[in-house]
């Protein structure tokens, strides 16, 4: 019994030195520093060497080679630059997948991610009235397009211009907007300037990938310049909806919900999900200090147009892109995005002792 016993004590206190140990070496193991995170929303198949969504090429080129576990992520990992410190993630698309995925990330003690700058890049709907297929879009303002009150199109009073009114609102766009805005702060973030004008200067004059299908899709939209356009990296805003919406008149409602957001300010140039649940996300967590929002991009490529050309219904427009695949301008468009945001990643992450502490300008 004696043996028993010593044999017992040996045992325990084996246990509990190795338990302390790794205790230890948990608690005093530093969190790794990141200079930049993309932020894609999805993609097909695997991360390489198939159909390529917005997340392949930062895998494959820039490249992202160590793969971390992240399981409380959507995309399960992360893929990681050791020499960079740039971490790219999946999201899912849709603005719940993407505050969920986030908020996993930024509460993840494995990160440091206090000086991290963000980068949303992905592909867009574009609105024909402000750019074509190709064609890439920082912007400076996010608009929130999903919440609203919305009465049915065949009910919509003669003396409305849409069927939309802001939530504690009658009316269409009334002054001052209603409070509760004010206090929630839920319906447009606004871009830090500085660092938006400063990826905009530095990529502005790229040629941007292109093809013949696509020009023949642009030749289409008679009577709207800016569509006929060779693609081009421009400034231009957001309106984010987790609704998938189509044609002139929803367009022309996004146009008008923007600039009554923004004061004026903003100009709806591409329409997407996730840019406000992003921004949303890290704004709280800003709150403790684990990011800062100051350091935030989002850029858009267009993969397709929000509206018909002349001659075109908004059904027929919203069942050709249904029956293509993934949008006919899908493989440009995360080119584009690669090639106009992978520049601007490098630059940061390269240069991390002149951007750590100070922001460009």
């Amino acid at each position: 019994m004696n043996q028993l016993l010593r044999f017992c004590s040996v045992l325990f206190v084996t246990l509990m030195f190795f338990s302390h140990q790794a205790m230890a070496k948990t608690t005093t193991t530093k969190p790794i520093p990141i200079r930049v995170v993309v932020v894609t929303a999805f993609e097909l198949g695997e991360d390489t060497g198939d159909i390529a969504g917005e997340f392949q090429h930062w895998v494959e080129q820039f490249p992202l080679s160590e793969t971390i576990a992240a399981p409380a992520t959507y995309h399960g990992v992360l893929r990681y630059n050791p020499e960079l410190q740039v971490l790219g993630m999946v999201t899912g698309e849709g603005p719940t997948r993407v505050a969920a995925s986030i908020t996993a990330l930024a509460s993840d003690p494995r990160f440091d991610l206090s000086h991290a700058y963000f980068i949303l890049a992905g592909i867009a709907g574009v609105n024909p009235n402000k750019g074509t297929l190709g064609t890439v879009a920082w912007a400076r303002y996010a608009v929130n397009g999903g919440s609203a009150h919305l009465l049915d199109a065949r009910e919509i009073p003669a003396d409305w211009p849409d069927g939309f009114t802001p939530v504690q609102a009658s009316t269409p766009y009334p002054q001052p907007r209603p409070p509760i805005h004010s206090i929630a702060s839920d319906m447009v973030f606004a871009f830090n300037p500085q660092l938006v004008n400063w990826a905009y200067q530095r990529t502005k004059d790229m040629t941007l990938p292109d093809s013949a299908e696509l020009e023949k899709k642009r030749q289409q939209y008679k009577n709207f310049p800016k569509a006929q356009a060779k693609p081009q990296v421009i400034l231009g805003d957001t309106i984010s909806s987790e609704t998938f919406w189509s044609g002139h008149k929803m367009n022309q409602w996004a146009e008008r919900w923007v600039n009554y957001w923004t004061d004026g300010k903003g100009e709806m140039v591409t329409t997407a999900m996730e840019e406000i649940a992003l921004y949303q996300a890290l704004s709280y967590q800003a709150k403790i200090g684990r990011v800062d929002t100051n350091r935030i991009l989002s850029l858009r490529a267009a993969s397709n147009f929000d509206a018909p050309p002349p001659g075109e219904s908004a059904a027929e427009k919203l069942k050709e892109e249904m029956n293509e695949e993934n949008f006919i301008g899908l493989d440009i468009a995360t080119r584009a995005a690669y090639q106009v945001g992978s520049p601007i990643v490098r630059e940061l992450a390269t240069h991390w002792d002149q951007y750590k502490d100070h922001i460009p300008q």
